[in-house]
């Protein structure tokens, strides 16, 4: 059933950084754990999906059915909510049978797997592409890759109020702006939407330039009507999804006041020190640096 699913609202902590780079510079920076709202419905992935679950809801669907990789956040989060709220899930996979620990988790689960090897996953844009997976599952509900589209967005809404709320325990009157990994864009948007230009919302890509995300983001805020969106993006990709040097590796290994992952949350905050020793924020400039989770996925890489 999607209906208890839909009565669980984590509320994550802000809680503030203290890094010896940021002390020098007289930037502040408080951090949006969302890594912590759950052991395994961890992340944005939840927020992202909430808005999505509501709809199959109102569909009448039994459980839901969406995409992604061996590693994916995405579904660990979508499976693990399935078996705790007792609905039904679907995951269609990239590339072929692999039993990473991400996968593994899926079925211990009970996620039904089917892998579309990689041809067969780049097709998912295509129209038409969920035709025979619905015919296959008329229960179920499909959700796009990473729970993303405007649904997507409006479930990272609330982080603006959460945060807010929690300004003055910080001793914070206001802050000047967001900074956070982004894949589909879809996180950011939300935050664009919810602060309709009132704070700069920066945008670090997990993948290289002219994958979409700008496109994504822009096709979201246009759905929402909102006239003047304030942000960029950043390109933070090292390279290319997944690519993760020896540079990144120490900077994760020696950041020691925050858990950080490779794909995204640790390029994030690699590239915001590197803006911050450039002096792109001027002393006494105030950050919420939102932990969008995945630190599941880090077992990938060990």
């Amino acid at each position: 059933m999607l209906l208890p699913a839909l009565d669980w609202h984590p509320q994550p902590r802000l809680e503030p950084l203290h890094l010896d780079w940021l002390a020098r510079s007289g930037v502040e920076v408080a951090v949006l754990r969302l890594d912590r709202i759950d052991p395994l419905i961890s992340g944005n992935k939840w927020f992202k999906l909430l808005h999505h679950l509501r709809a199959a809801h109102r569909g009448g669907a039994a459980g839901v059915m969406s995409l992604g990789g061996a590693h994916s956040n995405h579904l660990h989060a979508l499976a693990a909510a399935g078996r705790r709220f007792g609905f039904a899930t679907v995951g269609l996979l990239r590339g072929h049978s692999l039993d990473t620990p991400t996968v593994l988790d899926l079925k211990a689960f009970g996620m039904t797997l089917h892998w579309l090897g990689y041809e067969g996953y780049r097709r998912r844009h295509d129209e038409g592409f969920w035709t025979p997976w619905r015919s296959q599952y008329p229960e179920l509900w499909a959700v796009p890759e990473g729970g993303a589209g405007l649904p997507g967005a409006q479930g990272c809404m609330s982080w603006v109020a959460c945060a807010r709320d929690q300004l003055a325990a910080l001793g914070w009157a206001d802050y000047h702006g967001w900074w956070l990994a982004c894949g589909t864009g879809t996180s950011l948007a939300g935050l664009v939407l919810a602060e309709a230009g009132q704070r700069k919302v920066h945008g670090v890509l997990a993948v290289p330039q002219g994958h979409g995300v700008s496109q994504n983001v822009e096709n979201i805020v246009r759905a929402a009507g909102l006239a003047d969106p304030l942000y960029e993006l950043l390109d933070g990709s090292r390279g290319g999804f997944g690519q993760v040097d020896a540079d990144l590796s120490t900077f994760i290994e020696t950041t020691q006041a925050i858990e950080l992952e490779p794909l995204y949350t640790g390029k994030a905050l690699m590239l915001l020190k590197a803006q911050v020793e450039a002096g792109a924020f001027e002393p006494g400039t105030r950050l919420i640096f939102v932990h969008t989770g995945g630190l599941q996925g880090r077992r990938g890489f060990q």
